[in-house]
């Protein structure tokens, strides 16, 4: 089978959909498929995959707009790919490329059938901005790409819905973002779609290793590096007294970070020895610094830019606690990694979180809440037993359903469904 896969991301632009993607389609083409990615032109080189070739095209650096330009650009590669080597399926990663009803209907009519992911929606991103700076996250106008996404969520959502209404099948990464869809989208409209959940790598989000001497020791050097480092600690002992806290994802609003940065002077009454580490890309390292050293807490918070993968896995193995308080997710991925990892997650009580997380396997808190997110945290970090048993729970639900190789056999059925049906 040869599947055209039109994505805005792909490594080195990483991303939850480029991470996605890049997975999927190397486990496609383990199973022999031939996968062509389309994405955007960016500085950097592509991990090399047996069986996956990729195609870059250019697009208009604006925000929002260039989700217009790359899916007319990606449009004209795919016609002229599909006369040398036909497409058996094309699936279109939303909302990263905004296709109209017409284009999605010459696809499917005149190259091969459509499936449409759904990686949540620019209407639920609009709200996650909004409920971001009505708490006091960040300013709207702040951010380019915030500001734009309020401004303009409504014209770009028109052509979700052109995916949702005129390809064989959509694809939603939960249930909250198939509902948002439905209710927004295409109230009492006829169309295709159900909802997979995304996995994660669990070969490399995976609990530690403590008889690999190299990676003991590159555990070890992350603890001393932010200082939370006692024997126990060293030794990967739940009851350490210098508890890290991870938090990972872009520094942009709704991310909920400055919501973390004053839940941390309450966790550090309880834990004196906790130190808050985040690492992230974005506009907001400043005022978080900023806010964390008017909050008297700058000594226990460290920010990090960004790292390799390999060493991104390490500080998701390293970590007591991994808190996620974002204001909007299509999915969300980080708690998934973290459950991989063997490490508890803390997160909103909202959807779609929910749907992956609960008691079982970490600790919810009301969204935009400080104060419940840091009891949340001091609950979690005083029950040593408690997370142990967390740990364990959360790497055995990964594997049970939320790995790549689901994915890849999901992905599969849907595409030779619509194919038959073509």
């Amino acid at each position: 089978m040869h599947i055209a896969m039109i994505a805005g991301e792909y490594p080195p632009r990483w991303g939850g959909i480029g991470s996605v993607v890049f997975h999927l389609a190397g486990h496609l083409a383990s199973f022999g498929h031939q996968v062509t990615i389309i994405t955007r032109s960016h500085n950097g080189i592509a991990p090399a995959q047996s069986g996956v070739s990729i195609v870059e095209v250019p697009w208009i650096k604006l925000p929002m707009k260039f989700t217009r330009s790359y899916a007319k650009n990606a449009l004209k590669v795919l016609k002229r790919l599909h006369q040398s080597e036909p497409f058996d399926v094309i699936h279109i990663h939303l909302p990263l490329a905004s296709f109209t009803s017409k284009e999605f209907k010459f696809m499917e009519q005149n190259i091969a059938p459509v499936c449409c992911s759904l990686h949540g929606s620019w209407l639920g991103e609009k709200q996650g901005v909004i409920r971001a700076a009505k708490a006091g996250e960040s300013a709207t106008w702040l951010n380019p790409n915030d500001l734009a996404i309020r401004l303009t969520a409504k014209w770009y959502s028109r052509y979700e819905k052109a995916g949702l209404l005129n390809t064989s099948i959509s694809v939603a990464n939960s249930q909250s973002t198939l509902k948002e869809f439905a209710e927004w989208y295409a109230p009492g409209e006829q169309y295709n779609a159900k909802v997979i959940l995304w996995g994660c790598d669990h070969k490399v989000f995976r609990p530690a290793n403590m008889d690999d001497e190299e990676e003991q020791l590159a555990h070890e050097k992350i603890r001393h590096q932010y200082n939370c480092d006692d024997e126990k600690a060293l030794s990967h002992k739940v009851s350490t007294d210098t508890p890290m806290l991870l938090a990972v994802g872009r520094l942009v609003a709704r991310k909920g970070y400055m919501t973390l940065l004053r839940a941390m002077p309450n966790i550090l009454a309880k834990h004196p020895g906790a130190k808050l580490v985040i690492i992230g890309r974005g506009h907001m390292k400043s005022k978080l610094l900023k806010e964390a050293k008017k909050l008297s807490i700058r000594d226990s918070v460290f920010i990090k830019s960004g790292m390799s993968f390999d060493d991104l896995a390490q500080h998701f193995r390293s970590a007591d606690l991994v808190v996620y308080p974002s204001y909007y997710e299509g999915q969300g991925l980080i708690p998934l990694e973290s459950m991989s990892s063997g490490t508890p997650v803390v997160t909103v009580d909202m959807a779609p979180l929910t749907e992956m997380v609960d008691d079982t396997v970490g600790g919810l808190f009301e969204s935009g809440n400080s104060q419940d997110l840091a009891k949340t945290v001091n609950n979690m970090l005083s029950d040593a037993q408690g997370r142990s048993m967390k740990a364990e729970a959360g790497r055995k639900l990964v594997l049970s359903k939320y790995t790549y190789e689901h994915n890849a056999n999901d992905f599969l059925d849907i595409y030779q469904s619509i194919i038959k049906q073509d």
